[in-house]
């Protein structure tokens, strides 16, 4: 059993991991973190940096919770690498940061949560900031 979390350095992204750990805690299991960028980006907002893995290793440490960090950048968007993660054997959970958009900002940029919701292989939990 696994959880597994798409995060991002924000607000939403924060919320997001401490309910996942959380929960890897709670089902004594461990946790997927995955930290993409936009398809095909190598500098990117999204991307957490080494500093924020690092703080984010050690709060899992202190929950005694195992953490895998996965940075992919192999030009599939960010719902993508989690849709595909979230179809490995063993993970149970997706953790999603949700944020508040209006509904011309979803129409025209579309919304990677939305596809996470919909197409994941597992239950989804959305938390917001």
């Amino acid at each position: 059993m696994t959880v597994l979390l798409g995060y991002v350095p924000t607000p939403e992204g924060n919320a997001a991991f401490a309910h996942a750990l959380a929960e890897a805690a709670r089902r004594s299991t461990g946790l997927i973190l995955v930290n993409s960028a936009r398809a095909g980006a190598h500098v990117d907002r999204a991307l957490a940096s080494q500093t924020d893995l690092d703080q984010l290793r050690a709060k899992a440490a202190a929950a005694a919770v195992k953490i895998e960090i996965r940075q992919p950048l192999d030009g599939q968007s960010a719902a993508d690498d989690l849709i595909d993660a979230s179809g490995e054997d063993g993970v149970d959970l997706t953790v999603i940061g949700l944020r508040r958009r209006t509904a011309v900002g979803k129409f025209v940029l579309g919304s990677s949560a939305q596809r996470v919701l919909m197409e994941a292989h597992t239950p989804v939990l959305a938390v917001k900031a």
